[in-house]
């Protein structure tokens, strides 16, 4: 998570919003990445996202069910939808998202009967600080 967060950082010091992802097999890291909407024009350029694109194409495979995934933010509902059909095998995020998470709150996407994967879920991990990094990222902007 150490990794991640600092991504988060970075991304904040390029106006993104601060949330970093990291893709581990075993004890190997795949693939990372931060939020990079802005910089590319694309609204679908989420952390999750960029990083699962890169791990697949690191793997050269479109599952990535031996890998775990680790993010400062609660995936949104296109984030997990993804992270369900790459096959993460653990998600681990940071600080919880009541308004636009969809695994601990909003649609709770993995508990729905639609859903053919479900990652095991932890929560919580370096949550204060990523939330930390949020708020002054959000209070700047205000």
């Amino acid at each position: 998570m150490r990794r991640a967060l600092d991504l988060a950082a970075a991304a904040s010091q390029a106006e993104e919003v601060p949330v970093g992802a990291v893709v581990t097999k075993g004890d190997a890291v795949i693939a990372t990445s931060a939020n990079a909407m802005r910089t590319t024009a694309d609204p679908t350029a989420h952390a999750e996202i960029v990083a699962l694109r890169a791990a697949a194409a690191a793997l050269g495979t479109s599952r990535l069910d031996e890998c775990d995934l680790w993010v400062t933010l609660e995936p949104c509902a296109m984030c997990a939808g993804a992270i369900g059909l790459a096959r993460i095998r653990r998600l681990y995020w940071a600080a919880d998202d009541p308004k636009g998470g969809a695994v601990a709150h909003g649609p709770r996407l993995y508990e729905q009967p639609t859903c053919h994967h479900r990652p095991e879920v932890y929560s919580g991990i370096g949550a204060e600080e990523a939330a930390a990094q949020l708020r002054a990222f959000f209070v700047g902007r205000r």
